[in-house]
């Protein structure tokens, strides 16, 4: 989208003129001649991102997806861990951990996983 800012500001000049010359050719109004200029310069924007395949929404696509995913793994990891009512699988989470949260029933009192779990999220939206 950045790449075709340039393309789309020289085309909406060259539109701007050709409007203004056909308006008052015309006789149209100031109303009129921005109506067709933002009706002609939206299809030429249309054109250009079908031609480049780069829609606005396709960048937006990832957040949309991710968002969900993310409350989805945070609510089965909290249910996991507090919701476990299975004495058997209460022992297995309590014992099963690794490096500093060896307790996995226990809550994060260092924040590490939560803060990498935000900041790699942030890192895969922003690439």
């Amino acid at each position: 989208l950045e790449n075709l800012q340039p393309e789309i500001k020289k085309l909406a000049e060259r539109l701007r003129y050709e409007v203004s010359v056909r308006g008052k050719q015309l006789g149209w109004s100031e109303t009129v001649a921005r109506f067709h200029f933002k009706k002609n310069l939206r299809r030429i924007i249309t054109e250009l991102y079908i031609r480049d395949n780069c829609h606005p929404f396709k960048a937006t696509l990832l957040v949309w997806v991710q968002i969900p995913m993310w409350v989805c793994v945070s609510l089965a990891l909290r249910n996991c861990s507090v919701g476990a009512t299975d004495s058997e699988v209460q022992k297995q989470f309590s014992a099963g951990g690794a490096l500093w949260f060896t307790d996995l029933t226990a809550p994060d009192s260092t924040w590490i996983l939560p803060v990498s779990l935000g900041l790699v999220n942030l890192l895969i939206v922003e690439v």
